[in-house]
């Protein structure tokens, strides 16, 4: 517990200030993170990290990142060059390999490396759009995480019986579920009483009991990699907390929701 406590504050006190400067230091975090969790889920299925096809999924996973606007300005095609087609040519390419090392990087590998690469670059890229957006939104999003997983940690521990899906996650519990969108809303209710966002109350509690489940959706998600691929956690250079993964799983799950229900104007 007093390791997982000192690296938690020495991560915070990396994080927070960057999430504050913003603009090209917070970007070139982003991605040097985001690049490491894609790494992560490469070592779970086994593929090589130093190798072709880990490289072609670093490229994408950058690709998607890359901001919207900028993008734009970079390619200039009239719309003939977009994001999508980016994905499909990673798709021939992943697939063109499979035959160049005859099977030895599988149908089920550059499936797994293509899901990963989008998961991970679209999460990753909606932490850089958010903060792009307003800091107002990513603080918010932050506080929201924070708030579901300390609430169901203590509510869990304190009332916890009835298994939440003991299959994936044995410890959570039904109790500690609800504990945490419950804090959550607390949470909200109070930073909209400090920083109001351009939303009513009632919106606002709305949309954090969505994204609060959101948030844990994306912790069982991450759970369920870790139970498939028999590793207790996504790496270690987070001592006490495992990989980046294990601590970014709910936020980049949530922030594509926000975007896509319109809620980060």
């Amino acid at each position: 517990m007093k390791q997982r406590t000192i690296t938690a504050v020495v991560a915070a006190l990396i994080f927070i200030p960057i999430v504050l400067l913003g603009g090209w230091p917070f970007k070139a975090f982003v991605y040097f993170i985001a690049s490491i969790a894609l790494l992560e889920l490469i070592r779970m299925k086994k593929i090589a990290r130093y190798s072709v096809a880990a490289g072609l999924g670093l490229v994408l996973m950058w690709a998607l990142m890359f901001p919207y606007e900028v993008f734009d300005k970079v390619v200039d095609a009239d719309d003939l060059v977009t994001k999508s087609e980016i994905t499909l040519l990673a798709v021939l390419v992943l697939l063109s390999y499979t035959v160049l090392v005859k099977n030895r990087f599988t149908f089920d590998d550059a499936g797994f490396l293509l899901l990963s690469s989008i998961y991970i670059g679209m999460g990753f890229n909606y932490l850089i759009e958010t903060r792009e957006a307003d800091l107002t939104y990513i603080l918010f999003a932050l506080f929201i995480v924070w708030a579901t997983d300390t609430g169901a940690y203590l509510f869990g521990r304190s009332f916890g019986k009835r298994k939440l899906w003991p299959q994936i996650s044995p410890k959570k519990t039904i109790e500690g579920s609800v504990g945490g969108v419950v804090l959550a809303c607390v949470v909200a209710f109070i930073f909209h009483l400090i920083q109001p966002l351009e939303h009513s109350l009632i919106v606002v509690l709305l949309v954090t009991v969505l994204i609060s489940i959101a948030g844990q959706i994306g912790d069982l998600v991450e759970s369920a990699f870790k139970r498939h691929y028999a590793v207790k956690d996504s790496g270690k250079i987070l001592p006490g907390h495992g990989g980046v993964l294990d601590r970014f799983d709910s936020l980049i799950f949530i922030l594509p929701i926000l975007h896509l229900i319109n809620f980060i104007q």
